[in-house]
C-alpha cells in the first residue's frame, strides 16, 4: 500500500498512466525523427521507437525512494537521446545488414514540398549513420553542438567537425537538384 502511494503522482495518476500519456504524446515525433535517422526505413523506425519506449518504460517507474535523482527530469529530451543511441547501437550490430528499399512509401501529404522532402530523405539515406545522426540532431531536432555532443558521446569539436563534413557530403549527394526543388 505504501509503495502504491509512492507511485502516484501529484495529480493522482499512477506512473503507468503517466507513461502511457507520455508515450501517446511523444510517439509521432519520435517516429518522424527515427524515419530521418534510418533514411526512410519506416519498419526500422518503428522498431527503434518501440525499443526506445521500452527502455524509457524500464526507467519510468523508478521513484525517489530508490535513489535521490531517479525521476527523469526532461522525458522528451531523454526519449530522443535514447532513440538516437538505440539507432547508433543498431547500426553497430552485425545483424543490421538489411537494406531499405529504393523508394520511400507514400505517406500523407503534410505541409511543405513532398518532392523536396523525398529528395532530402533519400540524400540522408546515402550518408553514414554517424553523419545522419549529427545532421538530424543539429538541424531536425535543433540541438546545440553541446547537446549533440552529449547524446553522441563526443566532444564539441568532434561534433563541429562531423557536422561540417556531413554537410559537405550531403551537398555532394544532392548536387544541383536541391536548388531546383528549393526554388519552387
Amino acid at each position: 500500500m505504501a509503495r502504491e502511494s509512492q507511485l502516484r503522482t501529484a495529480k493522482g495518476r499512477s506512473a503507468e498512466e503517466d507513461f502511457r500519456a507520455f508515450a501517446v504524446a511523444r510517439t509521432p515525433h519520435l517516429y518522424r525523427t527515427a524515419c530521418l535517422l534510418t533514411g526512410g526505413d519506416t519498419h526500422l523506425a518503428e522498431d527503434l521507437v518501440q525499443e526506445a519506449l521500452g527502455r524509457i518504460y524500464a526507467q519510468w517507474h523508478r521513484t525517489s525512494w530508490f535513489a535521490p535523482r531517479a525521476r527523469i527530469e526532461n522525458p522528451a529530451a531523454y526519449a530522443h537521446t535514447v532513440l538516437v543511441r538505440a539507432f547508433l547501437s543498431h547500426r553497430n550490430r552485425r545483424s543490421s545488414g538489411e537494406q531499405p528499399v529504393d523508394a520511400v512509401p507514400d505517406g500523407a501529404d503534410r505541409e511543405g514540398d513532398p518532392a523536396l522532402r523525398l529528395t532530402l530523405v533519400d540524400a540522408l539515406a546515402r550518408l553514414s549513420p554517424g553523419d545522419r545522426a549529427v545532421l538530424v540532431l543539429r538541424y531536425w531536432e535543433d540541438r546545440s553542438v553541446e547537446e549533440t555532443a552529449e547524446v553522441l558521446h563526443r566532444s564539441s569539436g568532434a561534433v563541429r567537425t562531423r557536422t561540417v563534413r556531413a554537410l559537405g557530403r550531403i551537398r555532394a549527394v544532392l548536387g544541383d537538384s536541391i536548388g531546383e526543388l528549393a526554388d519552387r
